[in-house]
């Protein structure tokens, strides 16, 4: 049996905060505000495989209110996720996602965000995609106040 789950997140970019994507710095002039890091990819592929899982979301299982959660790395609030699927009878098949940012380029920096975010969901990195696109200069993310991300997850019965 197999599960699709899709996550969603969104920040702003703030000047003064490394940009994390993916649990990978970025270089660029700004990063993204957030309770934790603000690793809005991350935050959307947690989402997608709890969604799959029908574990909830994100802020059910790691509250912005909690204050353990002040800053903390994204890619090991995913991590903890994927032990909950797991706990949960499920093996992540692929991971799919899509990054709407104007600037920066996401290309140059793909191959090493998919590489660590397969080492951390256990599956091969042909399993994981990070894709960059731009918004065209329209609403929040088209004039570079933000970055917003979709993501979807299949997850197989173990």
């Amino acid at each position: 049996m197999f599960r699709i789950g899709i996550g969603y997140d969104s920040h702003r970019l703030i000047e003064g905060r490394p940009l994390i994507l993916g649990g990978e710095i970025v270089p660029h002039s700004a990063g993204l505000k957030g309770h934790s890091d603000g690793d809005a990819l991350c935050h959307a592929i947690t989402d997608a495989i709890l969604g799959a899982a029908a574990l909830g979301d994100i802020g059910r299982h790691f509250p912005d209110t909690d204050p353990q959660y002040k800053d903390a790395n994204s890619l090991l609030l995913l991590a903890r996720a994927v032990g909950l699927v797991r706990d949960a009878g499920y093996a992540i098949e692929n991971v799919d996602a899509v990054v709407l940012a104007e600037r920066p380029k996401l290309a140059p920096h793909a191959d090493r965000i998919r590489a660590r975010l397969a080492g951390t969901l256990g599956v091969e990195v042909g399993a994981v995609s990070v894709k960059g696109k731009t918004n065209e200069g329209m609403g929040e993310v088209g004039r570079a106040e933000g970055i917003a991300v979709h993501a979807v997850a299949l997850l197989r019965r173990t």
